[in-house]
């Protein structure tokens, strides 16, 4: 509470403009908004890794490579086994056009697929709780030799991963940011202390002890740190806010913001901003007041 209040006679002894104030200003500032994106990216890159792993839980595929004449034979058999596997909710085998419209990118527009060993492809959607991929390959390669189960788990695992990376870089970036608050704001408490030597001096004679002196400067630093990150974060809030959405589909960049409560982890920037500020400047000072004479 002392903090707060301050002392108006204390507060002399801290200048209250030049470099030191626009350097605290500005570089709690930027670094806050950064800390905002830094912020934006990791929680975007769950939601995002959440949602395709989700996608890609509840689909599969069923590749069947048999010759031509027992393709569309095993296919029937392999949708038969599909209608009676528990946890499969629905199954199709995609279209001559379909496939040749997957393919396309790699191999043009007009590939003769009645001409090309490509396997008859049937798309598998499940139910929440799934399906067992073990027990029907299982089944599969009883009943129909030529039917390959795809669960796509080879692609969940390494988008977890990736997922799990960027959130540690994202909530590292933060760290690292608040770090060079940090060291910013020492830089200029000691630049303040050693300006104003020669005050401190006569305010030392006349009867002022260090810790009142110190938290002149610890207030000072602290509400200039606070004050900068809060309006880095609301500059910061506003960029991520008109950033475009890409609606029920979004991607890497589209999806970049908030959702829900997450609007409120970047408000608690200019809190932690100024609690280590107060510790920076506290520290900087006690070294400093020690070193005056």
């Amino acid at each position: 509470m002392s903090l707060m209040a301050g002392d108006r006679h204390a507060d002399r002894v801290v200048p209250p403009t030049g470099f030191t104030a626009q350097l605290t200003l500005f570089a709690s500032g930027a670094m806050a908004f950064l800390a905002v994106f830094a912020l934006a990216l990791s929680l975007a890159s769950g939601r995002l890794a959440t949602r395709w792993g989700d996608e890609l839980a509840q689909t599969a595929t069923i590749r069947i490579v048999a010759p031509l004449d027992q393709r569309a034979i095993q296919t029937a058999a392999a949708l038969q086994v599909l209608q009676t596997t528990p946890g499969v909710a629905g199954a199709r085998a995609l279209s001559d056009a379909e496939q040749q419209a997957l393919l396309a990118p790699w191999f043009g527009e007009d590939l003769p697929l009645d001409s090309l060993p490509v396997p008859r492809l049937i798309e598998i959607t499940s139910t929440q709780p799934g399906f067992d991929p073990t027990g029907l390959r299982l089944r599969l390669a009883a009943e129909v030799p030529g039917a390959v189960l795809d669960d796509h788990s080879r692609w969940r695992a390494p988008l977890v991963a990736a997922a799990q990376r960027l959130r540690l870089l994202g909530w590292g970036a933060a760290l690292l940011i608040l770090a060079a608050v940090a060291a910013m704001v020492t830089l200029a408490a000691n630049a303040a202390l050693a300006a104003n030597s020669q005050v401190i001096h006569v305010l030392r004679l006349v009867g002022a002890t260090d810790s009142y002196i110190a938290q002149a400067f610890v207030r000072r630093f602290t509400l200039r740190a606070f004050v900068g990150s809060a309006v880095g974060v609301a500059i910061g809030l506003l960029a991520v806010w008109l950033m475009p959405s890409g609606g029920d589909t979004p991607g890497f960049l589209t999806g970049l913001g908030f959702q829900g409560a997450g609007w409120l982890v970047p408000l608690l920037l200019p809190i932690i901003s100024g609690a280590v500020a107060l510790a920076a400047t506290a520290l900087a000072a006690d070294r400093a007041l020690r070193t005056i004479s």
